[in-house]
């Protein structure tokens, strides 16, 4: 078998699919990340797979992506996507070609079902109890949202209040038949996230994402001595390397990869195995469209450690189009009291509606995180 072509598609709300073709007529799917440089990423996947894809056996993964990866100057964000979704892709046409799903691939089911998670509340997180209480009715068991908006390095007290009141609402409509994902974003500095820390340990949080920057490894190593609550990272972290100093100082009990970063399934494995050796759990980062979670799903079923899933469906991003839109196999993501079936189809499970993403990706996509700012005019993480 030969890789013989590829496509690539922009689509709205945020996402770059990429369509691989062979000699044997067997195609596979790949997602990659836009991000805020979705043609760096799309010229990246051009020089990409004309360089060391096309003209390839598709099943020789692991050369394939140590080609792509091992340049004198590697990693970044950009050439990772790229990296991740080729070799999304390359799974998903070895599956096809042996009528298997690529968790059987590696290693086969390790669980029966997988538990998700559902969005609430928003960029700047509003009316999170009453959204609480709507996906409870809905069956899910565990939610995520935002900690907050813009904080400086160091902010008012009435901030953490703000923080602290709105998951009280959560606890009090709900109780505790809802576990609870807070993300700080990045979007606090040390100082106030002690603070912040310190007054949701009375919540009991199912986990903190992101209290500090991720490169601030020591301080979400200090931070996770101070506080009951585990800790999780691991969403802009890139492969197994950049997740050393995160494994050597015991920096948080979840980690968090995203298979369209981090250089794909099989790197995620690996990634996995490596925190479930250090007995940390794993939640992998998946809030983009619907290839990333179908690969990612190959993941948490072949993976001991994974305990809950992230998705998108109805989530604050997706502006005009949403997960299951460009599905033709829509029960594959469908949830069954906040869990997600085992997939039965080959390669990556998932039936790809080529005809609506061809129409779709004729619109463009230029897509950018929002920029903002402090009281004081400074820039501020989002």
């Amino acid at each position: 078998m030969k890789v013989t072509g590829f496509e690539i598609y922009r689509l709205k709300p945020r996402w770059v699919f990429l369509k691989i073709m062979t000699d044997e007529g067997i195609d596979g799917w790949g997602e990659c990340i836009s991000g805020t440089r979705t043609e760096a990423v799309v010229s990246c996947l051009e020089e990409a797979m004309g360089t060391h894809v096309v003209g390839r056996d598709p099943q020789e993964i692991e050369d394939i992506w140590q080609c792509l990866y091992r340049y004198f100057f590697r990693g970044g964000p950009v050439h990772m996507t790229c990296v991740s979704g080729i070799e999304m892709a390359l799974w998903d046409i070895k599956g096809k070609a042996l009528g298997a799903p690529v968790y059987q691939l590696l290693g086969g089911k390790a669980r029966d079902r997988i538990r998700v998670y559902s969005w609430i509340g928003g960029d700047r997180p509003s009316d999170a109890a009453a959204q609480a209480l709507e996906r409870l009715e809905g069956g899910f068991s565990a939610v995520k949202l935002n900690c907050c908006s813009e904080m400086h390095y160091i902010d008012s007290f009435s901030k953490v209040e703000e923080v602290a009141e709105r998951i009280a609402s959560i606890r009090e409509t709900v109780g505790y038949k809802l576990d609870i994902g807070i993300d700080f974003h990045g979007r606090v500095h040390k100082a106030m996230a002690k603070q912040l820390l310190a007054e949701l340990e009375q919540f009991h949080p199912m986990f903190v994402e992101e209290p500090v920057l991720p490169e601030n490894t020591e301080l979400m190593a200090d931070l996770a001595k101070s506080t009951n609550i585990p800790i999780a990272t691991g969403e802009r972290l890139i492969t197994r390397w950049g997740y050393k100093q995160l494994f050597a100082q015991d920096a948080v009990s979840v980690i968090q990869p995203d298979l369209g970063l981090t250089g794909g399934i099989l790197e995620a494995k690996k990634i996995c195995a490596i925190a479930e050796s250090h007995d940390m759990a794993a939640a992998p980062h998946a809030p983009y469209g619907p290839i990333a979670l179908a690969a990612t799903i190959q993941l948490d079923a072949c993976t001991p450690n994974v305990f809950i899933q992230e998705q998108s469906l109805g989530i604050h991003y997706n502006q005009g189009f949403d997960l299951l839109d460009f599905v033709k196999n829509k029960e594959i993501f469908q949830f069954e009291s906040g869990y997600l079936p085992i997939p039965q189809g080959p390669g990556l499970g998932i039936e790809i509606d080529e005809e609506k993403v061809r129409k779709v990706s004729l619109e463009g996509l230029n897509w950018t995180n929002p920029r903002w700012r402090t009281y004081d005019g400074a820039i501020a993480e989002w």
